[in-house]
């Protein structure tokens, strides 16, 4: 029987993907310096599988789930967005952040 449900559980997580990587809980606050270690960011709408909108940050392997209504990941968002490399996909936005506009905020 747990074979079974394993065998269900990876087909269902290949043919919905999203589902099991929506955010369920966001955080109204994000610590200081954290922007800075991001190496990449997916946006969350509201629709579809994933219920709540959320700004995704990568970082060092980990996934963190923001409010997009924050003011400083609004306004850092903004700032990537005209130096990244973009893929869109059916229910998230992916942005991959370059290394060299990484770097540069280093030495800043």
């Amino acid at each position: 029987v747990s074979m079974l449900f394993l065998i269900l559980l990876l087909f269902l997580s290949a043919l919905f993907p999203v589902a099991f990587s929506c955010c369920t809980k966001i955080s109204e606050e994000i610590p200081k310096g954290i922007l800075r270690r991001v190496e990449r960011f997916d946006v969350q709408k509201a629709d579809g599988l994933c219920h709540l909108e959320a700004v995704i940050l990568y970082i060092e392997g980990r996934k963190f789930c923001v409010s997009p209504r924050i003011k400083k990941v609004k306004k850092w968002m903004k700032k990537k967005r005209l130096h990244v490399h973009q893929k869109h996909g059916r229910r998230q936005k992916r942005f991959k952040i370059k290394r060299r506009e990484k770097e540069r905020e280093k030495k800043q």
